[in-house]
């Protein structure tokens, strides 16, 4: 399988500029690494892009995380795996991802308390960027059908 064309963030240099420094102040905002990842893992699997669920999973794993908390982010609700602040950061990963699905607030009061209970400003900052890029990248992705397996400069 081939994807449709080169990744646009590769084609056009100066994209790939400004995403490496988003991910520079993601990685500044103190946000945890296994959890940019597992929430990445989450929008990723709700957007069906598959060589994004397939990175973050290799992420995951090479960081050491089991596969038992790695198999259970698609059903993190009924898992006892998670903290309750990933918890959080996983309800918003899903409020945000979903914006089409909604007939409310994408992200309502209540929602925001108790993801701002777990995180500092720039630990919320990290977050929700991790979690607008990831559904970039997911749309790209699935738009040039990226295949699976890819893996990232």
């Amino acid at each position: 399988m081939q994807a449709r064309m080169t990744n646009p963030a590769y084609v056009l240099p100066g994209a790939m500029k400004g995403i490496g420094s988003i991910f520079q102040a993601i990685g500044e905002s103190g946000l945890r690494q296994e959890l940019a990842e597992i929430v990445g893992l989450r929008a990723s699997q709700i957007n069906g892009c598959g060589a994004c669920v397939h990175g973050h999973t290799v992420n995951l794993r090479k960081a050491g995380v089991s596969e038992e908390r790695i198999s259970a982010v698609a059903a993190w609700r009924h898992a006892p795996f998670f903290s309750d602040a990933e918890r959080a950061a996983l309800k918003l990963t899903e409020a945000v991802t979903r914006l089409a699905d909604l007939s409310q607030e994408s992200v309502p009061d209540a929602l925001w308390d108790e993801v701002a209970d777990h995180f500092d400003e720039k630990e919320l900052s990290g977050l929700i960027l991790t979690v607008s890029l990831t559904n970039m990248f997911n749309r790209i992705n699935t738009t040039i059908q990226e295949p699976v397996g890819t893996t990232w400069g």
